[in-house]
C-alpha cells in the first residue's frame, strides 16, 4: 500500500473521551510547537522554503503561514465557545487564504504570530476547569457540534501533521 503524503502522520481520529492525561499531553505539543516549527525553518534560503511537502502540496514557506492563521482562528473559536452559549464559528477557505500575497512574506512573520498566539493560547487552555472542557462550537460546515477537548485533540494532531509535512519537504529534495 503506499503511502498518502497528504497525512504523513495518519488522518485526524476524533476521539469519544479525551482524559486529564490527554488534555496535558496536547496542550504540551501546542507550547512547543512555535519553538519546533522555528528550529525547522529558521535558516531556510528561499528556494528551501519553497519545497513541497508533495506534488501539487504547499511549500514550506505556505505551511508556516497556513498554521498561523489556523491556530490564530482556532485560540478564537476556543474564546468564543468560552464566551458564549455554543457559538456558530466562523470557517475559512485555508487553500485561497494560502494564495494571497501575505504568503510571501518572511517565515519570520508568522513565527511571531505562532510564538504569541500559543503563549496566549497555552496560558488559556491551563486555565481551564474540567467542565469547560465539554463546552460546545457548531462548525456551520457539516452543522456539527465540537467539543473543546476534541478541538484540542485535533490541534494537537495538527501541529504534528504540520511538522511532519515539513520534515517530508525537508527530506525529499
Amino acid at each position: 500500500m503506499e503511502k498518502d503524503l497528504r497525512f504523513p502522520i495518519g488522518p485526524f481520529q476524533s476521539p469519544d473521551i479525551v482524559d486529564e492525561a490527554d488534555r496535558e499531553r496536547f496542550i504540551k505539543t501546542l507550547s512547543a510547537f512555535p519553538e519546533e516549527v522555528r528550529a525547522l525553518v529558521h535558516d531556510l534560503d528561499n528556494d528551501q522554503l519553497a519545497r513541497t511537502y508533495r506534488p501539487g502540496g504547499w511549500t514550506i514557506r505556505q505551511i508556516v503561514h497556513h498554521v498561523a492563521d489556523s491556530h490564530t482562528n482556532s485560540f478564537i473559536r476556543f474564546k468564543l465557545t468560552l464566551t458564549e452559549d455554543t457559538p456558530t464559528i466562523k470557517p475559512y477557505y485555508e487553500d485561497r487564504w494560502a494564495e494571497q500575497a501575505d504568503y510571501l512574506l518572511p517565515v519570520e512573520v508568522s513565527l511571531g504570530i505562532l510564538k504569541g498566539i500559543h503563549a496566549r493560547w497555552v496560558t488559556l487552555l491551563e486555565s481551564l476547569f474540567s467542565e469547560d472542557w465539554s463546552r460546545e462550537y457548531i462548525h456551520p460546515e457539516n452543522n456539527r457540534a465540537y467539543r473543546l477537548d476534541v478541538a484540542l485533540a485535533l490541534y494537537d494532531w495538527h501541529c504534528r501533521h504540520h511538522l511532519a509535512h515539513i520534515r517530508q519537504a525537508l527530506a525529499d529534495q
